[in-house]
C-alpha cells in the first residue's frame, strides 16, 4: 500500500510538473524546486553539459530553453517504482521533448525537487539500430553484382578519407576515442579515428610492464559490449589492450593506425576543419566538420627541469615511457612522485631485485583497493551490486545524478569509514614517514580525480613496501641533479642508475596547441577540474568538468577522455551532440563555459 501511494504521489507530481512546462508557466514549475536544489541536464535541456544550482538558475535556464525544448510526457519509467527512504522520494523518469527521448533521476525533498537528473537517452528518428529495429545481416532474396557485408566494409574504408569526407574526426584511439567511435558508428555519423601506434590498444601495451587496472571490471565495460563473466576484476594493460583491438573490429571502425596529425585549421565560414596528417608516410588532408580530441587526460607528460638532468650520466624516463624492471636489477632507481604510476613501477623493480627509493615531494592520498571496493563502489559496481538488479547503464546515471557540488558530502563519510577500517595500515605507513592526506575536505579519491585528476594511490600492495622499509621513502623536493644521482632540499644525495619522474600530465588543452597553435589552446582554456578552488583545481566554481564531452569556446572542437567509466558513460552524450549537428537539429546551447583559466 505504501509503495501505490508513493508511486501515486510521484506521478501527480509528475504531472503537475509536466503541466507547468508544457503551459509556459516558469514561475510555478520553480516554484516546484528546494530552495537548495540541483538540475543537472546531460544535454535533453541545455545542449550542454551543465547543472544549475538553485531556484534561481533554474528559473534562468528555463527562460532560455523551455520554448525550444517544448518538454512533455514526464512519467516514472517503465517497470520502476519509486522508493522512499529518509524522507527522501527517489524516482526513475522518463519525458520527451520535440527532438529526443529522455530518461533521468528526481529525489523528491518535502513535496519538491532537491536533484534532478535529465539526460538524453535518443534522438527521434535516428534511434540507434537495437533491440528489434537491428539490422538484419543476411540479405534475403536475390539481386546482380550485390556486395557482400565484408566487401561493403571495405569498400567504405578504402573511400573515407579519400572520395568522400568524414564528418566527424576523432584523433586519438585510445578508450576514449574507440568508445566515442561506436557509439557514432551505431548513429550513423561518418567518423575516422586516426592513432599513431602500430594497432588498436597499443597506448595500454606500452605502458610500464606491470600495470594493471585499478579499477574492477564492473565499473570498466566498454559500450554496447560488456566484459565476459569470467574476465578478471583487475585486468593486466595488455589483456586491456587486447579487448580493445578486438572491439575495434567487431564494432566496424574506421580506425587508421601509424596516422599522426600534424595541423588542424577552422574556416568559420564553411564550418569545416581542415587536418593534416600522417598515414604510415603518406599525407591525407581530411575536411570534418568536427573535430574531437581524444587524446587522454593522462597523455600529455608532464616532464620537470630541474637543474643538471643534462649532466646526470644514467637514464632518465618520465613514467609513461618507462621500459619495465627487467633491466634494472640490482641497480639504483629514484622514483620522482608517490601516485598510483610512482607505487606500481616501484614495486615492480624490488621485485626485479632493484634498490629503489621513491621521493614524495607532496601529501598523496592512499585507499586500499579492497576497502574501495567494499564501501566506496560496492553498491553501484560489484558483483554484489549485479545479483542486486543493479545495470552498469543505471549505476552510471545514478552516480551522474549526484551534483558535483554536493557530492563530496556523500564521499566523506564513506572515506572516513575506510580511514577506520584501515587505522592499522595508516598507522605503518605514517610511522615508515610517509605523507598521507584524504584530499582538501576528507573526501576522498573520486573528488581528487574530479578536480585534479591527481594526488593519490589505490593501493594493491606497494604501501607494504614501504611499510616494511622494501622500498625506501625520501620526503623533500628535488634541487638538482649531478652525474651520479638526484640531490634534494635537505642536501641528501640518491645514487641513481635510473631515475623516473612519475610526475603527471599536462591539461589536454596541450594536445590543442601542438596541433593549432597556442592561441586556440588559450581560447579553449584549461581542461578538466570542477573550479572547486582546491588544490590544483582554482576557481570560480564551474559545476561541471571543465571542457569535457560538450561545446567549448572553440566552435566543432570537442575533447572526450578520462578513465573507462567516463569514456563509456560521456561518449553517449557527446555521439547525440553531434549527431544532431550533422542532422541539422536546432541544438541552442545555454551556458557555453567561460575561459577562467589557460592551462
Amino acid at each position: 500500500m505504501l509503495d501505490t501511494t508513493v508511486t501515486d504521489e510521484t506521478q501527480t507530481f509528475l504531472d503537475t510538473f509536466g503541466a507547468a512546462l508544457e503551459a509556459g508557466d516558469i514561475a510555478a514549475a520553480k516554484e516546484m524546486f528546494q530552495e537548495d536544489c540541483y538540475w543537472r541536464d546531460l544535454v535533453t535541456f541545455t545542449w550542454n553539459i551543465k547543472t544549475v544550482e538553485g531556484k534561481d538558475q533554474v528559473e534562468d535556464m528555463l527562460k532560455h530553453q523551455l520554448s525550444t525544448t517544448k518538454p512533455r510526457n514526464w512519467k516514472i519509467a517503465e517497470d520502476e517504482m519509486p522508493t522512499e527512504d529518509g524522507g527522501i522520494t527517489t524516482a526513475w523518469i522518463s519525458f520527451e521533448t520535440d527532438v529526443a527521448r529522455g530518461y533521468g533521476l528526481i529525489r523528491l525533498k518535502d513535496g519538491k525537487i532537491w536533484t534532478l537528473l535529465t539526460t538524453m537517452a535518443e534522438l527521434k528518428g535516428h534511434e540507434e539500430p537495437a533491440g528489434f529495429a537491428r539490422p538484419l545481416g543476411a540479405k534475403h532474396g536475390a539481386g546482380k553484382a550485390r556486395m557482400t557485408w565484408k566487401e561493403e566494409l571495405e569498400k567504405e574504408a578504402s573511400e573515407l578519407g579519400y572520395d568522400t569526407q568524414p564528418y566527424c574526426l576523432i584523433i586519438g584511439g585510445g578508450q576514449g576515442g574507440i568508445a566515442l567511435g561506436a557509439r557514432l558508428r551505431q548513429l550513423g555519423v561518418p567518423t575516422i579515428i586516426v592513432e599513431k601506434n602500430e594497432r588498436p590498444g597499443d597506448s595500454w601495451r606500452n605502458r610500464y610492464k606491470s600495470l594493471c587496472l585499478h579499477d574492477p571490471v564492473w565499473y570498466d565495460h566498454l559500450p554496447y559490449m560488456k566484459f565476459p563473466d569470467t574476465w578478471p576484476v583487475f585486468a593486466p594493460k595488455d589483456k586491456i589492450g587486447d579487448w580493445l583491438e578486438m572491439y575495434t573490429k567487431v564494432m566496424e571502425l574506421n580506425y587508421w593506425t601509424r596516422t599522426t596529425a600534424k595541423s588542424a585549421e577552422y574556416d568559420a565560414a564553411s564550418g569545416e576543419w581542415t587536418v593534416v596528417v600522417d598515414r604510415d608516410g603518406e599525407e591525407v588532408v581530411l575536411k570534418p566538420k568536427q573535430l574531437v580530441m581524444a587524446t587522454g587526460m593522462s597523455g600529455k607528460k608532464r616532464m620537470p627541469d630541474f637543474p643538471g638532468m643534462d649532466k646526470f650520466k644514467g637514464v632518465q624516463q618520465h613514467s609513461s615511457e618507462h621500459d619495465g624492471p627487467d633491466q634494472w636489477s640490482g641497480k639504483k632507481v629514484v622514483v620522482v612522485g608517490s601516485n598510483n604510476s610512482a607505487h606500481d613501477i616501484c614495486a615492480a623493480l624490488w621485485e626485479h631485485d632493484a634498490d629503489v627509493t621513491m621521493v614524495q615531494r607532496s601529501s598523496t592520498h592512499i585507499v586500499r583497493s579492497d576497502t574501495l571496493m567494499e564501501i566506496g563502489l560496492g553498491d553501484l559496481y560489484s558483483e554484489r551490486a549485479v545479483k542486486s538488479g543493479m545495470t552498469t547503464e543505471k549505476a552510471d546515471l545514478i552516480f551522474a545524478s549526484l551534483p558535483y557540488a554536493i557530492l563530496h558530502e556523500f564521499q566523506i563519510p564513506a572515506y572516513a569509514a575506510m580511514k577506520e577500517q584501515d587505522k592499522d595500515f595508516y598507522d605503518g605507513l605514517e610511522k615508515a614517514g610517509f605523507w598521507l592526506d584524504w584530499g582538501d575536505d576528507d573526501s576522498g579519491l573520486f573528488m581528487k580525480y574530479l578536480r585534479r585528476g591527481s594526488g593519490y594511490y589505490i593501493d594493491v600492495g606497494a604501501s607494504q613496501l614501504i611499510i616494511d622499509g622494501e622500498v625506501k621513502l625520501k620526503r623533500g623536493q628535488v634541487v638538482e641533479l649531478d652525474e651520479t644521482g638526484v640531490i634534494l632540499d635537505d642536501g641528501t644525495h640518491l645514487d641513481a642508475d635510473l631515475v623516473v619522474y612519475a610526475t603527471g600530465y599536462n591539461s589536454m588543452n596541450g594536445w590543442v596547441a601542438d596541433l593549432m597553435g597556442q592561441d586556440m589552446a588559450d581560447k579553449l582554456g584549461k581542461v578538466w577540474g570542477l573550479g572547486s578552488d582546491t588544490t590544483k583545481d582554482p576557481g570560480p566554481w564551474e559545476g561541471e568538468q571543465r571542457n569535457m564531452w560538450k561545446p567549448t569556446q572553440v566552435p566543432n572542437l570537442w575533447m572526450h577522455g578520462g578513465n573507462l567509466h567516463q569514456s563509456r558513460h560521456y561518449s553517449q552524450f557527446l555521439a547525440l551532440q553531434l549527431k544532431a549537428r550533422m542532422e541539422g537539429l536546432p541544438t541552442p546551447v545555454y551556458g557555453l563555459q567561460e575561459v577562467h583559466h589557460l592551462s
